[in-house]
């Protein structure tokens, strides 16, 4: 039976971050500067201490930036960063490792705390077979809020997301295999038959525990 293969995007999938620079197509870079400028002593609070605190401080720079946006525009934005964003930033180590899985009949799906307006697109360009991320709230006039829709698709979310997704898809992995870079996806690698650490810092980062792609190489693996 085939297995899933479940990949965090940021930093995973692709090199850095996304969600500030998607910020800015939406809203231009002085409207992200500002809230970022507003909200600095939250943010270098929450990227110490992750958790609830980074959830509910995304939350706020959401609102401050994206609060009245059309939510038509913003998905037309989503698209074409999206693109742009995997044709800059793909990962090609981790883009053959998902082809791969694709190639041997494993259900891809990504997993990933940023926003699902675009990590829906390029799920979509990685022919990925279903994508959980990050849903944002629109309100009943068509225009976003800042809000989470739900919670926020890191940590323990991420873990019952996919855990959600598999039992309602009707799929009955063989193997559960999951691929991240940061703390935010320790959960979904811990739960994992084959966690993998495809993180740049490697034996100091903080998911130094699982093997990387080299010591997961197609092969070492057999059904």
């Amino acid at each position: 039976m085939p297995d899933v293969a479940a990949f965090d995007f940021d930093g995973t999938l692709t090199n850095g971050g996304s969600v500030f620079d998607f910020l800015a197509a939406v809203a231009g870079r002085r409207s992200v500067l500002s809230a970022t400028l507003a909200l600095a002593p939250r943010l270098a609070h929450a990227a110490l201490v992750g958790g609830t605190a980074a959830d509910a401080t995304k939350q706020l720079l959401f609102e401050r930036v994206l609060a009245g946006v059309d939510a038509e525009r913003l998905q037309r934005v989503a698209t074409a960063f999206a693109e742009e964003h995997l044709a800059g930033n793909l990962r090609a180590d981790v883009r053959d490792r998902l082809d791969w899985h694709r190639g041997r009949g494993d259900t891809v799906v990504i997993v990933s705390a940023s926003p699902e307006a675009y990590v829906a697109v390029a799920g979509d360009r990685l022919a990925a077979d279903a994508v959980i991320a990050t849903r944002l709230e629109v309100g009943a006039d068509g225009r976003m809020t800042g809000r989470y829709e739900g919670a926020n698709c890191r940590g323990e979310e991420k873990l019952r997301r996919l855990r959600q997704w598999i039992d309602g898809s009707g799929t009955d992995p063989g193997k559960v295999w999951a691929y991240g870079n940061s703390r935010g996806d320790l959960r979904m690698l811990e739960a994992a038959d084959i966690g993998v650490n495809v993180g740049r810092l490697g034996p100091i980062g903080r998911l130094r525990t699982f093997p990387g792609l080299e010591r997961t190489r197609p092969g070492a693996h057999r059904r």
